[in-house]
C-alpha cells in the first residue's frame, strides 16, 4: 500500500571521524539523577526509583547551531546531559549486561520551558510540552563505546556567553548509565535506535536569545547552540 502523505524522514545522528550515521527510534530522559541538582529543584536526593520522561524523535538538533527561542515561555533552562545511543535492547535488561547495549555517547541538552513545567505541575497535569517541543534536544556526534571505553567518570559542563554555569563529574550520578538503562527496560522494551539521556548536574538556569551555550564531557565532545 502506498502512503497517503509523505513518510517523515527518520533523525540520524553522524558518528565523530566516521562516515556512518545512527538512526533514532525514540528518545528518553531521566530526572534529577545527580543529588546537587535534585536538591536545587527542591527534590530528594535519596536512591529513590529513577523516574523518566520523553522527547520526539524531531526535537534533536544534531550538531547543535541556531536554536529558536521556543513560544510560550519566558524561563528558558538549559541542561547539559550525557547521552547513550543503544544498539540492542529487550526488556528487564540486567544491569550487569545494560553497557552491552549501549553502540555509543554524546553530549546533549534538555531544553526546558520551566515556567509551563512548573504551572503543568501544579494543577497535576501531564508536563510533556514543557520538554518535548521543537528543537528542545541539541546534540553532539556520537563517539562508540569501543572508542570511548565506560563513561563511568569525567567532568560534565556547560557555559553561557563564556561564563561557566554548570561543573560536575559523571561519577556524581545517583544512578549509573547501566542502572539508567536496567531500570528503563523495566517499564518498556528498548530497542537498537533509542537514546537516554542520563540527567544534569547542578546550575541549571534561563537564558534568553541571543545567549551562546556551550558545553562538553570529557572524551565524549562539546555541543554550542545559539538562541535566535
Amino acid at each position: 500500500m502506498a502512503f497517503v502523505i509523505p513518510a517523515p524522514a527518520v533523525p540520524v545522528l553522524r558518528v565523530a571521524d566516521s562516515d556512518g550515521t545512527f538512526p533514532v527510534r525514540r528518545v528518553y530522559c531521566v530526572g534529577r539523577n545527580y543529588a546537587d541538582h535534585a536538591r536545587e529543584m527542591g527534590g530528594d536526593p535519596q536512591r529513590e526509583p529513577p523516574f523518566f520522561f520523553g522527547k520526539p524523535q524531531d526535537a534533536l538538533v544534531p550538531r547543535g547551531g541556531e536554536i529558536a527561542y521556543p513560544p510560550a515561555t519566558s524561563n528558558l533552562h538549559y541542561e547539559v546531559e550525557l547521552v547513550a545511543a543503544l544498539k540492542a535492547g529487550g526488556r528487564d535488561i540486567p544491569v550487569e549486561r545494560a553497557l552491552e547495549c549501549v553502540y555509543g555517547y554524546a553530549v546533549g541538552i534538555d531544553l526546558t520551558r520551566r515556567d509551563l513545567q512548573a504551572k503543568f505541575k501544579d494543577k497535576g497535569h501531564p508536563w510533556e510540552l514543557a520538554k518535548g517541543f521543537d528543537q528542545s534536544a541539541p546534540i553532539s556526534d556520537l563517539v562508540p563505546a569501543d572508542r570511548l571505553g565506560k563513561p563511568t567518570s569525567g567532568a560534565i559542563w556547560l557555559a553561557v556567553n563564556g561564563q561557566e554555569r554548570q561543573r560536575g563529574d559523571l561519577g556524581q550520578m545517583t544512578w549509573s548509565v547501566a542502572e539508567v538503562i536496567a531500570h528503563l527496560s523495566s517499564y518498556l522494551t528498548l530497542a537498537p535506535g533509542d537514546l537516554v539521556f542520563t540527567g544534569t548536574p547542578a546550575g541549571v538556569g534561563a537564558v534568553v536569545p541571543g545567549d551562546r551555550i556551550r558545553c562538553g564531557i570529557d572524551r565524549v565532545g562539546e555541543l554550542e547552540i545559539v538562541l535566535v
